[in-house]
């Protein structure tokens, strides 16, 4: 299966294979924030696609095209502009993607990486048959806050998403007794869960010293059975060719 990105204005934009780490995670008690399992997988599930060269934009509260205004350090194609008006920014991602048969890509703004005074806007796109290139687009939340992009830093995350997945699935409710292993396994879990969250506040106790819980981390049922054999801790998009 193949992910072909056609350039649009001659050189492939800067397009990385999703990074683990973020700035505010780093800043953490511990980094304790890479002990979530999910939260990790999800940020690097894809690949980012970066800014070109120091940009600021700020936007003063109005809806013309006119109420964003941008400075950049150096000038280059692909630096973003006002182009909807209301306080969006416009990326030009200046890539047309190609995808596997049945394959959407969703564009958004990077996974688990906020920015202060403005948000990322998702779109879903057919990037298996669609000649139509598209843009990446911020909705400023707050008047004249300045919000920049390092050089390197990511403006978009690009996800590949099965196409009719979503209405395949039927959404039901069940008694979890229904399910007698699983309920077995949720309250064996659930009894751990209280006993060591007790156990925490005893200083030298194997629950202070082991500091979380890594039973999903490691792919371990509550009982300490295995779990599936493909539980995945990192997720590795291979590179574009030449990055």
């Amino acid at each position: 299966m193949t992910l072909i990105a056609y350039p649009l204005s001659g050189a492939l934009p800067d397009i990385r294979p999703a990074r683990a780490t973020r700035d505010w995670i780093d800043a953490l008690p511990e980094q304790y924030g890479y002990r979530c399992l999910p939260l990790n997988i999800a940020s690097m599930h894809g690949w980012e696609v970066c800014s070109p060269c120091r940009v600021t934009a700020v936007w003063n509260g109005g809806t013309g095209v006119d109420a964003i205004q941008v400075t950049a350090e150096e000038a280059h194609a692909l630096i973003p502009a006002s182009h909807f008006g209301s306080g969006v920014l416009t990326f030009h991602v200046a890539v047309l993607f190609r995808t596997p048969p049945g394959v959407n890509l969703m564009v958004t703004g990077p996974i688990n990486h906020p920015k202060h005074g403005i948000m990322g806007l998702s779109g879903i796109i057919e990037t298996d048959w669609s000649p139509y290139p598209f843009t990446m687009n911020w909705k400023f939340t707050a008047p004249d806050v300045p919000v920049t992009w390092e050089k390197g830093e990511p403006y978009a995350h690009l996800m590949p998403i099965q196409r009719g997945l979503l209405e395949s699935l039927e959404p039901e409710v069940r008694d979890l007794d229904s399910d007698p292993e699983t309920a077995a396994q949720y309250r064996h879990w659930a009894a751990s869960r209280s006993q060591f969250n007790a156990d925490l506040q005893t200083p030298g106790s194997s629950a202070a010293q082991e500091r979380w819980q890594k039973g999903y981390y490691r792919g371990k049922q509550p009982d300490g059975g295995d779990g599936p054999p493909d539980h995945e801790i990192k997720v590795r998009p291979k590179p574009f060719p030449g990055r």
